[in-house]
């Protein structure tokens, strides 16, 4: 079994967004939900566009990563509307993000982003940052 922890944002229409994406992943027969973070709002990245909202989320799943993203992710953000454009910073109704997969950082981001290390910080308060030489706890303790 594989332990994942994902990072869910949107800012589009977030409230229905989010919620929409968390009982998909209910309902998907691929994983299932351990924990969830609190909802939080950040500031849009790179763009002057709505706030968003993001969660963290740990699933265990028997799917290998490429699997997760293509198969799950990938179908959940299609279901959901998400639609990619050039601009990586665009509004969206949904992004689902791999962070964490099997103890390994996927999102180096996660040390960095607020929208990534306060939902993260909940559910792996110990994840340890080699480069800050300190946990995601400390950093996101040094972000509020």
């Amino acid at each position: 079994m594989n332990d994942v922890y994902l990072l869910l944002g949107s800012n589009i229409e977030p409230e229905k967004h989010v919620k929409l994406a968390l009982q998909s992943l209910h309902d998907s027969e691929l994983l299932e939900v351990v924990n969830i973070s609190s909802i939080w709002r950040t500031k849009a990245v790179g763009a002057s566009a709505p706030d968003f909202l993001n969660v963290a989320v740990n699933i265990q799943t028997t799917c290998e990563l490429h699997c997760l993203k293509e198969m799950v992710l990938g179908e959940i953000e299609k279901k959901l509307g998400r639609v990619r454009t050039e601009d990586k910073n665009a509004p969206r109704t949904i992004d689902l993000d791999v962070i964490v997969f099997n103890n390994q950082i996927v999102d180096k981001e996660v040390f960095i982003q607020d929208h990534i290390m306060l939902p993260m910080a909940e559910l792996l308060p110990d994840l340890h940052s080699q480069d800050h030489g300190c946990t995601l706890l400390k950093l996101s303790a040094d972000r509020l």
